[in-house]
Formats: structure tokens, C-alpha cells, sequence
């Protein structure tokens, strides 16, 4: 099983950022919320952390677990750790995406998001958010 972490970041309005994956990867041409595999004796939070940084140049500071999801693409599964994070600084560079967009927690339900992370669109649309 594949240990990934997910960034559910809020701007100062409200807003989250979810990217779209681009052509040649996995689950390409849907959106989620960006992150990384965790590597060896790493948490959540520092993994999301390093991978905004490394793949979208933003600073983010982490805050709570949001939740997990398991799903199984064809022969690899996923475990999906989201965690929410407040945007803190940086101008958006995409490296494993196509797009990127600024979405109100009503908007979320209008894109065609990857299957682990509907889990926590719905809790966001739901209000279940810990923020």
C-alpha cells in the first residue's frame, strides 16, 4: 500500500486549492488536492509541507488530520491522509499538474476529483471540516 498525503489548503477568503493532474500520470485529467507519498519515518504534515514546496512552490503550515481514505487504482492502493493547511506564501508552479484553481467549498462537487479524494470533498461540502 502507497502512503500519501493530501493538502486540503484554505486561503484568507475561505477558498481551497485543488489541481488537476496532467497528461502521462496517474489519474491524469482529474482533480485533487495536491500532495506526495510520504517517505520513510515522515508524518502527514511534514510530507505535505515538503511537497507543496517541492512540486508547487507555495508555504503552507499544516493543522489537522481532516481523515483517510483507501482506494485501490487497478494494481496499486492508495492510502489517502488528508490534512487541512492554511496558505502562508508563493506563487503557484505546476509541476505534476495542469491546472490549479481557488474553489469556495460549494464549487468542490463541480470538478471530476480522483476516486480517494471524494471522501473529503463531500465532508468539505458537508461542513465537516474541523476549520
Amino acid at each position: 500500500m502507497i502512503e500519501v498525503g493530501a493538502a486540503v489548503i484554505e486561503d484568507e477568503r475561505g477558498y481551497i486549492l485543488i489541481a488537476r493532474r496532467k497528461p502521462g500520470k496517474p489519474e491524469e485529467g482529474l482533480w485533487e488536492f495536491p500532495g506526495g507519498k510520504l517517505e520513510a519515518g515522515e508524518t502527514v504534515q511534514s510530507c505535505i509541507k515538503r511537497e507543496l514546496q517541492e512540486e508547487m512552490n507555495l508555504d503552507i503550515e499544516p493543522g489537522e488530520l481532516l481523515g483517510t481514505s483507501i482506494h485501490t487504482y487497478g494494481e496499486r492502493t492508495i492510502r489517502l491522509h488528508a490534512c487541512m493547511a492554511s496558505y502562508k506564501g508563493g506563487e503557484v508552479q505546476l509541476a505534476d499538474h495542469d491546472r490549479y484553481t481557488w474553489v469556495a467549498r460549494n464549487e468542490l462537487s463541480m470538478f471530476n476529483f480522483a476516486p480517494a479524494d471524494l471522501k473529503f470533498v463531500d465532508m468539505l461540502t458537508a461542513g465537516e471540516s474541523p476549520l
